[in-house]
C-alpha cells in the first residue's frame, strides 16, 4: 500500500520500537517523536510519562526503526528509456525496500550532463513524492570520455557528485583533469572501475566456468588494473575518488592499501557480489549477466572481508533494470544489469543472518556511512533530522519472485532466492509512504 497517508504538521510518536541508529550505536528499546517533515525527539524513556497530546501513535510491535536506507547507485532510466524504468516506478521500489534517498547515475537520454536535466530529474521526484532522488551529473560530455562536463555549473544546479555511470573514464589525462577540478572545488568522482579495452567482448568472469560454457570473459585484473590507475592520479592529484561496486580481491586490496597511506579514496559495492558467485550463471541465465560479472568464491568472500574490516564504505543496489527483449537473448547478446531497490534490505541482512557483521554495521553501510560518501543529509536518527525513517521485521521470511517485484523491469539476479528481512513502513519527511499488506 503507498501514498501520502500522513498530514503536514501532525505529530507521530512511533512507540515500542526497537531503535536503531549506526551513526551513533544506539541500539534500544525506544521511541520516536517526529512533527511535520522532522524528527522533533528520538531516544530511551521518550514517553514514559505518555505520548504528547493530539498525537498519533503508530504501535511498532517490537519491530526495528532505523533511518531510512540511502541507495548511491541507481539507473532510473528516466527520461529517455521509461520502458524499462521511470521514476515512479523506481520510487515506488525503493519505498517498499525502505530506500529513502537515492542517487542516480547520469545515463539517461538526454545525459545529465546539462543544468536543464538535473533540474528536471531534481523536479519530477519532488512532484511524484516517494523517495528522495539526488542526481549524479556526467564527468564528460555525453559521457564520450573526452571533454569535461560544466562540473561547477552542475553542482550549483543540485548534482551530488560526478560520474560517467556505466563507463569508466578510460583517458588519463582527462581523468586527471576531472581530478584537479574535483580538488579545487571539493567536488567527488564517481569511477566504474573496469579497463574498457581488456574487457571489450567479454560477457562473464573469466576462468573455467566461461571455458565451459563457451563464452567470453572479463578477467578479475580489468578491474584492478583501473583501481591500481586512478589510485595513482589521486596521489597526482588529491582529488576525492569514490569507486562504485567493487568485486575483486585485488581491487579490493589496492584501495585498502591507498586508504592506508591516507589518500581520499572510497569504494562500495552491491549485494550480489558478497551473496552470489559466477556460479548463478548457471545454465547462461542472463538475469545473472552483470556488469562487473559475478566473480569467483574466493572474490566473493574478499568482498565480505572489505565489509568486515570497513575497506568498503557503503553497501548500494546498483539498480539496473532492463526490459524483457534486452534480456531474453542468448546470454552473449543479453544485456547487462539487475534490478535491487527492493532486495537491498533482506540480501544485505544476511550479512547479519549468517554472522558476518553485526545488525548495526549492515545497516550503517546503507544509512550514515552511505550518506557520508556524498555529503547527503540523510542517514540519521536526530533531532531536526528529516523524518525519514524504515520500520522493518529483520525475521520476517519471504522469496524474491520476478512478479511480486514492483519494479517495471524484473530483470532480478535474486529470483526464487528465500530471504529474510522486510520493510514493514516507510517514511518519508513524516509522510508514510509504504505499507506492507499483510
Amino acid at each position: 500500500m503507498t501514498g501520502d497517508i500522513d498530514r503536514n504538521g501532525m505529530r507521530v510518536a512511533y512507540v515500542n520500537a526497537r531503535l536503531l541508529d549506526p551513526a551513533t550505536g544506539l541500539d534500544a528499546a525506544s521511541g520516536l517523536l517526529t512533527e511535520g517533515e522532522t524528527i522533533a525527539d528520538v531516544g530511551a524513556g521518550l514517553f514514559d510519562d505518555g505520548v504528547p497530546e493530539g498525537a498519533e501513535v503508530v504501535d511498532c510491535r517490537g519491530l526495528c526503526l532505523c533511518p531510512g536506507l540511502v541507495d548511491i547507485r541507481v539507473q532510473l532510466r528516466e527520461p529517455g528509456e521509461e520502458h524499462k524504468g521511470t521514476l515512479s516506478s523506481a520510487g515506488l521500489s525503493a519505498t517498499a525496500g525502505g530506500i529513502t534517498s537515492m542517487v542516480c547515475l547520469p545515463n539517461t537520454n538526454p545525459v545529465i550532463d546539462d543544468m536543464s536535466v538535473v533540474e528536471f530529474v531534481a523536479r519530477r521526484a519532488r512532484l511524484l513524492g516517494l523517495t528522495k532522488v539526488f542526481p549524479y551529473a556526467a564527468v564528460t560530455k555525453g559521457l564520450a570520455g573526452t571533454d569535461l562536463a560544466e562540473m561547477g555549473m552542475l553542482a550549483e544546479a543540485g548534482a551530488v557528485a560526478f560520474t560517467d555511470g556505466i563507463k569508466a573514464v578510460a583517458d588519463a589525462q582527462v581523468l586527471r583533469q576531472a581530478l584537479n577540478y574535483a580538488a579545487t572545488f571539493g567536488l567527488l568522482i564517481v569511477e566504474h572501475p573496469e579497463e574498457p579495452s581488456l574487457s571489450r567482448g567479454g560477457h562473464m568472469n573469466a576462468g573455467e566456468m566461461a571455458t565451459r560454457l563457451g563464452l567470453v570473459g572479463i578477467p578479475t585484473q580489468a578491474e584492478v588494473m583501473m583501481v591500481e590507475r586512478d589510485i595513482r592520479l589521486v596521489e597526482i592529484t588529491g582529488g576525492r575518488l569514490h569507486f562504485a561496486h567493487l568485486s575483486t580481491t585485488a581491487a579490493i586490496d589496492a584501495v585498502r592499501g591507498a586508504k592506508a597511506r591516507g589518500l581520499p579514496v572510497t569504494c562500495d559495492t552491491a549485494p550480489p557480489y558478497f551473496a552470489l558467485n559466477e556460479t548463478a550463471v548457471g545454465d547462461y541465465r542472463t538475469f545473472a549477466k552483470l556488469s562487473p560479472p559475478l566473480r569467483s568464491e574466493d572474490d566473493r568472500q574478499a568482498v565480505i572481508e572489505g565489509l568486515r574490516d570497513g575497506t568498503i564504505d557503503a553497501i548500494a543496489s546498483d539498480h539496473a533494470p532492463e526490459d524483457e527483449d534486452a534480456k531474453r537473448l542468448p546470454f552473449g547478446q543479453a544485456a547487462f544489469g539487475g534490478i535491487g531497490l527492493e532486495t537491498l534490505l533482506a540480501i544485505s541482512l544476511e550479512l547479519h543472518h549468517n554472522g558476518h557483521l553485526p545488525l548495526l554495521d549492515v545497516l550503517g553501510l546503507m544509512t550514515h556511512r552511505a550518506a557520508d560518501v556524498l555529503g547527503l543529509p540523510a542517514g540519521r536518527l536526530e533531532r531536526g533530522a528529516a523524518a525519514d525513517l524504515a520500520l522493518f521485521d529483520p525475521e520476517r521470511g519471504w522469496q524474491v519472485r520476478e512478479q511480486d517485484l514492483r519494479s517495471k523491469s524484473k530483470n532480478t539476479p535474486f529470483d526464487y532466492r528465500p530471504v529474510q528481512g522486510r520493510t514493514v513502513m516507510t517514511v518519508i519527511d513524516g509522510r508514510r509512504v509504504f505499507e506492507l499488506d499483510g
